[in-house]
């Protein structure tokens, strides 16, 4: 299990920085090679990915939950943008969806 939430804090690392590194080139005027180490986190971020054990479908259900919660820390420490309840809440649903999709015992 510790493994498992591991690969997902990473994949969020690589996929949300891969993300914002590319915005900084588009939007923000950085130079190129900000977007090719974002293209260069975003494929890491792929490759993590196919190391959970679960299968495909259930994996990336999974990683939508950690990646809502993740945005919300990195808006918050990154963009200083303060969440709000709604935020929290939101993010709070998406992470027990996670466990429920992840951990739940299969029949």
């Amino acid at each position: 299990m510790i493994k498992s939430l591991l690969y997902f804090i990473w994949a969020g690392l690589f996929e949300i920085g891969g993300g914002y590194l590319m915005w900084l080139w588009l939007r923000q005027g950085k130079s190129v090679w900000w977007g090719i180490l974002g293209g260069i986190a975003l494929a890491c971020y792929g490759a993590i990915a196919t190391l959970q054990p679960a299968n495909f479908g259930r994996v990336y259900a999974a990683y939508g939950g950690v990646f809502i919660a993740m945005a919300m820390l990195w808006s918050w420490k990154v963009d200083r943008v303060t969440p709000d309840s709604y935020d929290l809440i939101g993010a709070c649903l998406a992470l027990v969806s996670v466990f429920m999709i992840v951990f739940a015992p299969r029949i």
